[in-house]
């Protein structure tokens, strides 16, 4: 037991069912949220997780089932009966606009037009929910300015503005680092405390065994449990999530490498304010190995990685690949030559969202047999090699034809993955590559980076997971304010030394 009294339910679905195109992502789900409670969603990857919380929040209608808000019947047709009704949805992709202020995304879409809102007083509000559920953030700033951890802020904010007795968070922590994770478990209690329900969805089982007070846990669209987490552990949850127990592999270190594939001397660029966001990288990855780079989010991780795939330009230094000056050639020459990425923000960088999953797939493809001809697309076979893609990688969630912006977030992750290594890269730059994937999805996905590596290619990882760096690296660099403060075998390294080394501490 969790220790609390019985609350009343807030929310009560029943035998809900939601169908998409060759998927069943929801079948006769049952789910109850109690009023006081953190109640947490737990599921792998295409589990149907996101879509039962996006039934409730009016974004899809279920094809069966009812849903009743404290024992009342409700027919939630759109977002908006929803927000009205007090359910709010925090996505996992923020649905903010860049050039608006905290305070005009807050009011933006609410009852008073936004000619009649008085920008003080409402800067005054934000403020004092921002204290209230230790949430800082400034009102005025424009949120293109913000960090990610500060746009989740805003966006729970917004909620707590329109007075939501219901607030479901997707996949919370995939953008947070760990001292901003236990904030936001701090600020969920708070509002649980208060009355509000929450729901948690995730598929981390360390967060959700410190954060929840019951789980439901979700396998292929069905409801495997619901338990008290004060009466279950860890790898009880995940023998319901995958139907079976699940142990921590060991990953054997390469001994042996080959020649550079990648060299950097002396790289600098700059951010989109005109400030450094590299200075004076000198890097050499070799074939036959993976090369972590670990840091805090925002100290040049993702500056170095486009530096290296063109998408960032340099102001200093060189980048050689495969003995080749290639500082100043275009993307699409350096993929020809055979450098691949899997991008840390996957929607919006890694995917044309709108086009079909097919289409997608084949991105690299399309200019080569089979697929691509003189002329055409031979759309038979660019479906062929999609279907078998999506198999290889465990694509879920949708078929070939739907939207890729209709898959979760995982199942996004592991398309971009899975089409940069059909493509065979010599160098393989994969940023923040298991971020929201459940625990099966994470560990085949590092083993696909393994195989990689064996294969004699390089690999370049990303990663604000510390243990994972750990594991999966063969050498390690740490980057602090654009700039290196050690590098070395990953066998002779610990949590602690490169914890320093990531809060700027020099090796």
């Amino acid at each position: 037991m969790t220790g609390k009294p019985e609350a009343p339910a807030l929310v009560t679905m029943r035998g809900i069912v939601k169908t998409f195109p060759g998927v069943r992502a929801n079948d006769q789900v049952d789910f109850e949220l109690r009023r006081g409670e953190i109640h947490a969603l737990l599921g792998e990857n295409g589990a149907g997780k996101t879509t039962l919380m996006n039934v409730l929040a009016g974004l899809y209608r279920p094809d069966a089932g009812s849903i009743e808000l404290e024992g009342e019947p409700v027919a939630l047709r759109s977002p908006r009966a929803a927000i009205e009704r007090g359910i709010g949805m925090v996505h996992q992709h923020f649905r903010l606009i860049d050039r608006f202020t905290v305070a005009e995304n807050v009011t933006l879409g609410w009852h008073a037009p936004r000619a009649l809102v008085r920008a003080r007083p409402l800067e005054r509000e934000i403020a004092r929910l921002s204290d209230a559920y230790r949430m800082p953030v400034d009102p005025g700033r424009a949120v293109w300015q913000l960090s990610v951890g500060e746009q989740q802020r805003v966006e729970i904010l917004k909620n707590l503005h329109r007075d939501a007795r219901v607030l479901i968070l997707d996949e919370p922590t995939a953008v947070l680092t760990h001292q901003e994770a236990e904030e936001l478990f701090a600020s969920l209690r708070a509002m649980a405390a208060e009355g509000r329900g929450v729901v948690f969805i995730s598929h981390k089982l360390r967060e959700v065994t410190a954060v929840a007070d019951r789980v439901t846990v979700l396998r292929r669209g069905r409801v495997a449990a619901t338990v008290d987490r004060a009466g279950t552990s860890q790898p009880e949850l995940a023998r319901l999530m995958f139907g079976h127990e699940v142990s921590e592999p060991a990953h054997p270190r390469k001994r042996r490498t080959g020649e550079p594939v990648l060299v950097l001397s002396g790289l600098e660029a700059r951010d989109e304010r005109n400030l450094p966001a590299l200075r004076g990288i000198d890097l050499e990855l070799r074939a036959g190995e993976i090369l972590g780079i670990a840091g805090v989010a925002g100290n040049g991780q993702v500056a170095l990685a486009e530096a290296i795939v063109g998408l960032r330009p340099t102001v200093g230094g060189s980048v050689r690949f495969r003995g080749e000056d290639i500082t100043r050639w275009p993307v699409a020459r350096r993929i020809e030559a055979g450098i691949g990425y899997s991008p840390e923000d996957r929607l919006r960088h890694g995917v044309a969202p709108t086009l079909p999953v097919v289409d997608n797939l084949v991105a690299k493809a399309y200019r080569s047999a089979p697929v691509g001809g003189r002329f055409l697309v031979d759309r038979r076979a660019a479906r062929r090699m999609a279907a078998e893609l999506m198999h290889r990688f465990d694509v879920r969630g949708a078929d070939l034809d739907a939207p890729a912006g209709s898959l979760s977030g995982g199942n996004i992750q592991k398309l971009v993955l899975g089409r940069e290594l059909a493509a065979d890269p010599w160098l393989l730059v994969a940023a923040q590559p298991t971020r929201g994937l459940d625990l099966g999805a994470a560990e085949a996905t590092r083993r696909l980076l393994i195989e990689h590596r064996d294969r004699g290619r390089a690999v370049l990882l990303v990663s604000e997971d510390l243990e994972e760096v750990l594991a999966v690296c063969d050498r390690i660099a740490v980057i602090y304010e654009g700039a290196l403060t050690g590098v070395f075998p990953a066998a002779e390294a610990d949590v602690e030394r490169v914890g320093l080394l990531m809060a700027g501490r020099t090796a």
